[in-house]
């Protein structure tokens, strides 16, 4: 192996990128009232630290995010404040942190250089008095909406949230920002020549809705009614939400994609980053985070992988090649990924930090991989319609091409390897890197494995979910009843649970019935909610759903049929595939990309811990009802 590829026990250097920082919006007015006595150390590594958050008046103040951040690269720990104010944390001992909090409608906190040892945290916040302010604060799934509201068309209006949020928040900070109609024909180009595809029309509109949708004057106004009343407009979390922590802790640099993270069996968290082809490591101990990375093969391949194209320049910060993208576990421990752009699967063995590189013998972009209860691995091929299977134990590959809507898709899908060899070498769209007025491709998506060994996928552009027969490798496809299924996943009872990212929804499809059942995600407003992925803890079959245009998280009690929404303490969480630990905490990765339009500019894994007496069944509902709710 070259000597590149070994692990280092250091960050790799950050590429330095271009682009404005996130405004911190540190309020003078939010004041630390006082300290007192020494806390006790609860092992010899932890502290448990504690205080208390109040108004301006100096009413308790429940629902706050406090948020103790220590050590380089950082590790944050959040907490919320309950009824009465108070809040606690247990954290490493011997280091001193920087606070902040943090609640919709109030100037946030910030208190640098504190430590435990200095006594319980006395904190309070003062109200915001600006209405503008208050709606910077809010998530971008609020201000999207604005855009996707002018379009009457629901069909045009689920294409454009697909289309426009496939690979960051659209309405986050970074994305609203007021531009001229020109500078927004220059986006939407940018985007098309990235993969974006929208009808002629849609385009020609398009410009305009954004100025429409994110001119203050008109947004502020229309975003901020009734926050006044700040209980109402923007109300704490449900209790049971209020008990929950959320570690989160950086991974990679400023033009990282921390794209999928799993949980090891042996506790470490791995995660790929596309944008720079690493495979990422995190394991934690009594003495704090342990980071690793590896350089993921790229046997020669140009900047840009098998994608290189004359009508996508590669960006400077990126230095994609085989560009991993999806990660399993395999039984003996080893972890493979799918290496979309170099149109590779990768095994690596953490035992002797080796990889082993496998190309794939047909179809093009391995995307989504899952293992059946026989060690062998299947996986989305999104780029050409496939579904692959490989066998670890004897390196068997198997290909099946899946059924196109027309025969259009079908020609241009037979072509499309001689038509990445010419756009490799010639411009084959042109300047304006036009979008084929909406013409869209077939793209597998999600894959999971039934417990009767079954192999059920999703066809993201074509509303379609599919069972393959893992024996003759028949296939049948099932139309789902609302738009965009994403990555799915199947409950201990064989029921299988999909994420509609255009219109917002969680649905349930048992296969013995054919019958699907919706929910509406209490995500308001719900048209600019858009879940990725999924996931089921099948020891208690709660879904995760991934709130990916409003940083949430957000659980669902199929028994109570109820959700609870947790809300994310980062701004511009685009999460992507949802794992859980041994413990039965959430684990998922903020993976926006670009990464510095995230909060802080840096990209993180995250790991959710819903708080004791709440494993099983929820017990309450999201409780909020305000326009500001998550």
């Amino acid at each position: 192996m070259h000597p590149s590829d070994r692990g280092s026990s250091t960050r790799p250097p950050n590429v330095r990128v271009r682009c404005s920082r996130m405004r911190a919006g540190v309020a003078a007015g939010a004041l630390l009232l006082g300290l007192a006595a020494p806390v006790a150390a609860t092992s010899p590594a932890q502290v448990h630290w504690e205080g208390h958050v109040v108004d301006g008046r100096g009413a308790p103040l429940a629902g706050v995010a406090v948020t103790f951040q220590h050590a380089e690269p950082a590790h944050r720990i959040s907490v919320f404040s309950q009824a009465d104010g108070s809040f606690a944390a247990d954290v490493p001992a011997g280091t001193r942190f920087t606070v902040t909090a943090r609640r919709i409608g109030w100037r946030p906190g910030w208190w640098p250089d504190r430590a435990p040892a200095e006594g319980p945290l006395a904190l309070r916040l003062v109200r915001q008095t600006d209405p503008a302010a208050v709606a910077e604060q809010l998530p971008a799934h609020h201000w999207y909406a604005r855009v996707l509201r002018q379009v009457d068309d629901p069909a045009e209006a689920w294409l454009l949230k697909r289309e426009c949020t496939y690979c960051h928040q659209q309405g986050s900070l970074s994305t609203r920002r007021e531009r001229t109609a020109d500078e927004w024909r220059k986006v939407v180009g940018l985007m098309e020549r990235r993969g974006a595809r929208i009808t002629n029309d849609l385009r020609e509109r398009l410009p305009q809705l954004f100025i429409r949708a994110y001119d203050r004057t008109a947004a502020v106004p229309d975003l901020t009614q009734g926050w006044e009343d700040a209980e109402r407009f923007a109300p704490p979390p449900a209790p049971e939400v209020l008990r929950a922590r959320i570690d989160e802790w950086d991974l990679g640099g400023r033009a990282s994609m921390e794209h999928d993270a799993i949980v090891h069996p042996d506790g470490s968290i791995y995660a790929v980053d596309a944008a720079q082809d690493q495979l990422h490591r995190l394991r934690l101990g009594p003495d704090g985070a342990e980071r690793r990375v590896w350089a993921v093969p790229s046997a020669g391949l140009p900047a840009g992988g098998l994608f290189r194209q004359q009508t996508t320049p590669v960006s400077q910060t990126s230095n994609e090649r085989s560009g991993p993208h999806s990660l399993q576990v395999a039984p003996d421990g080893s972890v493979w990924m799918t290496l979309a752009a170099g149109n590779q699967l990768a095994r690596f063995d953490p035992l002797d930090e080796t990889f082993a590189v496998h190309a794939v013998e047909a179809g093009i972009y391995p995307h989504t991989l899952r293992f059946d209860a026989r060690g062998r691995f299947w996986y989305t091929m999104a780029a050409s319609n496939h579904v692959g299977f490989f066998d670890p134990a004897t390196g068997e590959q198997r290909h099946v091409r899946l059924p196109a809507r027309t025969w259009t898709q079908a020609l241009v899908l037979r072509i499309l390897p001689f038509t990445m060899w010419l756009d490799r070498r010639f411009d084959l769209r042109g300047a304006g890197g036009e979008g084929g007025n909406g013409f869209t491709m077939p793209v597998p998506y999600g894959i999971d494995i039934a417990p009767d060994g079954g192999v059920w996928f999703s066809q993201l552009n074509e509303d379609r979910i599919g069972r393959i027969d893992p024996d003759t490798l028949a296939v049948t496809l099932t139309e789902t009843p609302f738009p965009a299924p994403r990555r799915l996943r199947f409950d201990s009872e064989g029921v299988l649970w999909v994420p509609s990212f255009s219109a917002g929804l969680l649905a349930s499809f048992d296969p013995a019935t054919g019958l699907f059942r919706t929910w509406e995600l209490p995500i308001a407003p719900i048209e600019g909610a858009a879940p990725y992925a999924l996931n089921v803890d099948r020891r208690t079959d709660q879904v995760w759903i991934c709130g990916t245009n409003s940083d949430t998280l957000i659980r669902f009690d199929p028994a109570r049929e109820r959700f609870t929404v947790y809300p994310l303490p980062t701004r511009v969480t685009y999460t992507r595939d949802i794992d859980f630990d041994a413990q039965g905490r959430v684990w998922t990765s903020n993976s926006n990309a670009p990464a510095w339009q995230i909060e802080g500019g840096q990209p993180r894994v995250l790991r959710l811990d819903p708080g004791t007496g709440v494993r099983g069944a929820a017990q309450a509902t999201s409780g909020c009802e305000g326009p500001a709710c998550p």
